[in-house]
This record gives structure tokens, sequence and C-alpha cells, in this order.
């Protein structure tokens, strides 16, 4: 008897139950911790307000085309990604099935460890636990960060019982659906979130000196856009702020209505991710200025990014508020919380799908067993070298897997199945139709092309001196076997039968 191939199949999908919900979904995957740290020291770094020019920029050619690429293939083949992949070609479902692998066992692992540090660092605020020395509170006692890779130490119990705390909320969201578990849970994340960025903000505003660092935040400095480096880094952070090329929009596309306007709605989740990252920024730069005023240090001096800015600068800076320093801390690290949990979840929704759209486990089955193995499979970054292990992992993760896995998206998409066949089902549902320009041409050609150029870059850098100071032998070991042995099990998974659809 033949095996039924994921054309014949017509199962029963969730449903989003409104519009807005599904919009506050994809918006709560796009703004992830990086959202609120990391856009704002790259428009630092690159000209300031002048940055968002060339960033727009990207986003109009690349950010917002992927984005209906995502939003189109999963609604219009009504699948995660390997089944809308197997769909678009038979022999591309190992891409789909790539993609989500090694995000849901590789970068949701560490990030759920980020994710606990915030946490930990929420219960810190209330006593300021930090101290008078941040930098060697959070390093040396809290990480206990060792020698190297080579060196894994202690598990670190602060971090382990976070972690458990996290993988339990992410189990819990996802384990009651899409409609009972992430639109409810994203509902009520995402006004938060918003809430909490303007509360930072507006006390920001109150504290002496802040203006200063909003200021240097935004300044724009237009010499900075004949630097090809500033639109390299517009187009680098648009790939990772959108969280694109990891089958999250994929699967959340494919719970939507048949009637649904994915023009506009690949442009209202781009620019509320922007508009977030950009307000973010107002508070972060803030907080700089003041503890700049208050140190009476340069302000270049106080300027980090990164988790040194979350779990060094910022304690530093609470330290500093001539009060409700604990209040302040707390509103901080819930924000960068409810933002992590609300990407993280994501993440473990698309793999979720992927494996009920083929296998057709139940639901509850596939969360538990999934939290569990992604709270084992993050142990490692809970220990004294885990900090190492996450560096390494996260670069060959999300520099060469998320490139190259945008790259082969694009291919597949733009040349086998054909970019106007995308074009045509978009704009069938659309209000306002999206033209060649917006779509096949950044598709066939723009989006590959600079995807390329980052990718060749990253490789050619890592060759001329190794990735961080890390010994050879660990970043292969570590970062290049991570993303094989993803790469042989999406293989070996898309080799396996479709199974018949329970009715």
């Amino acid at each position: 008897m033949a095996q039924p191939t994921p054309q014949t199949m017509e199962p029963h999908r969730a449903q989003w139950k409104t519009q807005w919900g599904f919009l506050l979904a994809a918006v709560g995957s796009a703004i992830g911790l990086g959202s609120i740290w990391r856009f704002a020291y790259v428009c630092y770094e690159n000209g300031g307000g002048a940055y968002l020019i060339p960033y727009f920029v990207a986003l109009v050619t690349a950010g917002v085309p992927l984005m209906i690429l995502e939003y189109g293939i999963g609604h219009q083949m009504r699948g995660s990604a390997p089944m809308s992949f197997a769909k678009l070609s038979p022999h591309w479902e190992w891409l789909g099935w790539w993609t989500v692998t090694f995000v849901m066992f590789g970068i949701v692992l560490y990030y759920a460890v980020v994710i606990a540090w915030c946490v930990c660092y929420l219960w810190f605020s209330l006593s300021l636990a930090w101290g008078a020395d941040p930098n060697a509170f959070f390093f040396q006692q809290f990480l206990g960060v060792t020698a190297g890779p080579q060196v894994i130490g202690d598990i670190r119990s602060p971090i382990l019982l976070a972690l458990v705390i996290v993988w339990a909320a992410n189990w819990l969201i996802v384990f009651f659906g899409v409609e009972h578990g992430i639109e409810k849970a994203n509902k009520i994340f995402m006004p938060l979130l918003m809430i909490l960025i303007l509360v930072l903000v507006g006390w920001t505003l109150t504290l002496p000196g802040s203006m200063d660092g909003m200021l240097r935040y935004l300044k724009p400095d237009f010499s900075r856009l004949t630097d090809p480096k500033v639109w390299v880094d517009a187009y680098s952070q648009i790939f990772f702020t959108l969280s694109l090329g990891f089958g999250i929009m994929v699967a959340y596309a494919s719970y939507l209505p048949k009637k649904a306007d994915l023009h506009r709605d690949a442009w209202v989740t781009s620019l509320v991710d922007t508009a977030v990252s950009l307000v973010a920024g107002l508070a972060v730069f803030g907080t700089l200025g003041y503890m700049a005023a208050q140190t009476g240090k340069p302000f270049e001096q106080v300027v980090q990014h990164g988790i040194g800015l979350a779990f060094v600068a910022y304690p530093q800076a609470i330290s500093l508020l001539p009060h409700l320093q604990q209040a302040f801390g707390v509103v901080f690290f819930l924000t960068l919380t409810v933002a992590g949990i609300a990407s993280s979840i994501s993440i473990l929704e698309a793999f979720c799908a992927a494996v009920m759209d083929k296998f057709h486990y139940p639901r509850k089955t596939v969360v538990t067993v999934l939290s569990v193995v992604g709270f084992l499979g993050g142990i490692v970054f809970a220990t004294g070298g885990g900090l190492s292990w996450l560096d390494i992992v996260d670069h060959f993760l999300s520099h060469y897997g998320l490139f190259l896995a945008c790259i082969l998206q694009c291919v597949l998409v733009g040349w086998v199945y054909g970019a106007h066949r995308l074009r045509e089902h978009v704009n069938a549902v659309s209000a306002t139709p999206v033209g060649k320009w917006l779509l096949d041409v950044p598709i066939r050609y723009l989006i590959p092309a600079v995807l390329a150029y980052l990718l060749i870059s990253d490789v050619i850098k890592d060759i001329r001196e190794p990735y961080g100071g890390y010994p050879w032998m660990a970043l292969l070991l570590i970062g290049r076997d991570w993303l094989v042995v993803t790469l042989l099990a999406a293989l070996i998974i898309a080799m396996r039968p479709w199974r018949k659809p329970l009715k």
C-alpha cells in the first residue's frame, strides 16, 4: 500500500482565534533578548540615527520579503517548515527539518539558560545581591566561569533551578496548544512587555544624565553611511532580529485562516519589532548616560553590549540609583524574562508542529518529551564552562546555520518552486498586492547574495583568527560538529515515511 505523502494529507490544524492573537505571537517571537540589548548597541556603534537609513533599507529589501516568504509558504502549504518544504519539492524536506532541529536542539537550549539568568537576576534585584562589583559577581560567583570550554566545571545550582522554571513555563504554554496556550500567553506577555519597556523609558528620563545617553544613542553621524560595514551590520541585524530562517513564522502562518492579509501582517510584524527595539534602546542608553554622569567616566567607557550590558553594566547602574533600586531591577529583568519566554515558546512550537505533522503524535506527548530533553540538553550551558559553550554554539548556529538555511530557503522558493507562484498566493489573500520587486527579486538575487557575503566573511574571519580566541579543537568539536549532527538528524528524519493523520 502506498505511503501517504504530504500532498495527500488534510489533517485538522489548530487555528488562531483572532488575527490580533497571531500578530502578538509573531511579534513575541521576533522581540527577543537581542531586540533589547543588541539593536541599541549596533545602532550606537554605526552612526546613531543615521543607522536607521541602512536599517530600513535592509528591512524593506530583506526582512519584509523573507517574512512574506515564510508567511506565504506556511499559509499556502498549511504546514510546519518540513511539511511546507516537502510540498514545495519532495527533495527539500530535509531543509525544513534542519532549520527546526538546530534551533530546537541548539539555539533554544542555550537561549533558555540565558532566560534562566534573567530569572535569577530578577530574584537578585530584591536584595541587590551583585554588590559593589557586578562584574566579579556575574562571571565568578554566579557563572563560576572556568578556563575555557574544555573545562566543564560544576553545575551552577541557582541557574539549574531557574532553568527548571523556564522549561516548565515553556511546557505549560505550548502544552495547551495554539489557541489556549500560545495565543493566550502572548495576549498577556506582549502588552505587559510594552508596558514594562515604557515604564523603563519613563523612569530613565527622570535620571540626571539620561538625556545625554539617549542623544548619543540617536545622534546621527551621516558620514558613517559611506562605510560598507554599517550596511553589512544593518542586514546582519535584520536576519538576527526577526526570527527568520527558524521555521517559526512558517508554522505560525500555517495556523491562520484561509483568508489572511499576509502582506500587511509581514509589515506589521517587522515594523513593531523595529519600534520596540528602538524604544527599548532609549531606556538602555538613558541608563548608561546616568551611569556615566554618576561615575564621572567617559560615556564610551560605560557602554557595553550583550550579556555585559544586561548582567554587569545594568546592575551597576541600578545600584547607583538614588531610590527604588530594587523596583527598577525587577522591572528590567522581568522585561528580559518576558521577552525571552515569548521567543522560546515559538521555537518549541515550531519543532512540535513539525513532529505532529509528520508522525501525528499527540501534542501533549510531543511537548512533554521535548521540554524534558530541552532541559537536559541545556544543563551543559548551566555549568562553569557553559558560557564558553554558549558563545561557540551561538556563533556557529546563528551565523553559519542561520545564514546557510536562509540562502537555501531562498533557492527553494525563488528558483525551484518559483517566487511568482508564491506571490500569486500572497496577492490572492492580501488587500494590497505584492510586487515582484518586493518579493521575487530580493528572494532570487539580493538576499542570497547578501547572506553569501556575510557567510563568506565569517568563514574568512574565523580562518584568519579562531573565533573568540578559543582552541581550534573546541571550535570544531563543539561548533562545527553541532551543525553536522543536527544536519544528519534532519536527513534521517526526512527519510522516514509520512504517516496518515488521525481523523
